[in-house]
């Protein structure tokens, strides 16, 4: 089994840093979007379920097209608490509310913008719950931003069902489409942590409906300990720190629910979007570079890398906390030296003193016997993605007083 996870806290944790403005709200749910196209047919609903990682109330929804190329139009939107099991996107009928933007019940998202909801009034919610977002789409639609893989059953419908509260049939959608997040106002003030990386945080090969990502345990451990922090998601899978592909040609649309494997734009483009950009955000716990390195990056360009993460994040007010790489041997990165690299990598994550703090997650999920492996119990079967047992000890790998 991995050896207990350690953090060290370097010489920057006391770094002074320009004060972040305050805002009312919290980031209690996010995922980061790739431009991987997906198209709608006119008179469909979309309904899909968040698991929020802090309570509060007056929540605002986040609707994206930052990534498409055309306007698109956004009809009736409504948001209730899930009913039902894990795979379930009803809602139960005394939550339901209607969302509007600028008073207005419907919205339109021009290309490459996005837009955050009026306050919903009358809709607390309490940390940990399901939140449904129901929209329909009145036109066919071209929908250009697209989020990585929920492991949450969504759903899509024919017709105008957004305010239903027990819709039955329709398809499966194992996306998120133009949805980008949810903030509420907390009582307490409240701050919010990012959990960026790849599909590892992600959450690949975790049970679909059971919020068992890293970040969601991680969330989970926060609300025991009463801390009032956001913990959101911004991981990609297949994505790299220092490349990523580029826009897919029309011909790649699917019909609302392709399985490309939309990368996503490189880390270091993607920062300022999925991190900086968050509401009440305070703190960034990266966990990103084996892709990079399955791909052939060297120690030295993944350093070079993680310090503009180090610098962007300090210049805008952030902490800023490094993640080791987790062990691959045994999987389809195991090659040209590759084990070297991650090697030489996490040991300046854990010496050079540059991170705010570091939190050992290769250590928390190690093969004891085999450094560079994750311990069998930790894996889901392809040597590189954690199981729903590695994710816990992912989580819990984070010290709670660094979310203090």
């Amino acid at each position: 089994m991995g050896a207990a996870a350690l953090i060290a806290t370097p010489g920057n944790a006391g770094r002074p840093r320009p004060a972040r403005a305050g805002t009312p709200w919290t980031g209690t749910w996010a995922t980061a979007a790739t431009a991987t196209p997906a198209e709608f047919d006119a008179d469909c609903t979309v309904r899909q379920v968040v698991h929020l990682s802090l309570g509060g109330d007056a929540p605002r929804i986040r609707l994206s097209n930052d990534y498409g190329t055309e306007d698109v139009r956004v009809g009736e939107v409504w948001a209730g608490l899930r009913a039902g099991d894990p795979d379930s996107c009803a809602m139960w009928p005394d939550t339901i509310r209607p969302v509007t933007f600028g008073g207005r019940t419907g919205v339109r998202l021009p290309g490459g913008q996005h837009r955050v909801s009026d306050p919903i009034p009358d809709l607390p919610l309490a940390a940990g719950a399901d939140l449904v977002i129901s929209f329909h789409l009145p036109e066919r639609t071209p929908a250009g931003t697209v989020g990585p893989q929920a492991f949450q059953r969504n759903q899509l419908l024919r017709g105008n069902l957004a305010a239903a509260p027990f819709p039955s049939g329709g398809a499966d959608l194992s996306r998120y489409v133009l949805l980008a997040g949810v903030s509420v106002r907390t009582r307490r003030r409240g701050s919010t942590v990012v959990a960026f990386g790849d599909s590892i945080t992600c959450g690949s090969n975790t049970t679909r409906g059971a919020n068992r990502r890293w970040p969601d345990l991680l969330a989970a451990r926060a609300r025991a300990g009463g801390l009032p922090v956001g913990v959101l998601n911004a991981g990609i899978g297949g994505n790299q720190l220092l490349a990523g592909p580029g826009r897919p040609a029309p011909a790649a649309r699917s019909r609302g629910n392709g399985r490309e494997l939309d990368q996503g734009p490189a880390g270091l483009r993607r920062f300022a979007h999925d991190v900086l950009g968050q509401p009440g955000v305070s703190q960034v716990i990266t966990l990103i570079g084996v892709n990079d390195i399955g791909h052939g990056a060297s120690a030295d360009a993944l350093i070079a890398g993680h310090r503009q993460l180090i610098r962007r994040g300090h210049a805008a007010g952030l902490t800023v906390v490094g993640g080791t790489v987790l062990p691959f041997g045994g999987s389809v990165h195991d090659r040209d030296g590759h084990l070297a690299v991650r090697a030489t990598l996490n040991r300046w994550l854990r010496e050079s003193g540059e991170f705010d703090a570091v939190v050992d997650f290769d250590a928390a999920v190690r093969d004891g016997t085999s450094r560079d492996r994750l311990w069998p119990g930790y894996d889901c079967g392809d040597h590189l993605h954690p199981n729903d047992a590695g994710m816990l000890a992912l989580a819990s790998a984070v010290p709670l007083i660094l979310l203090g």
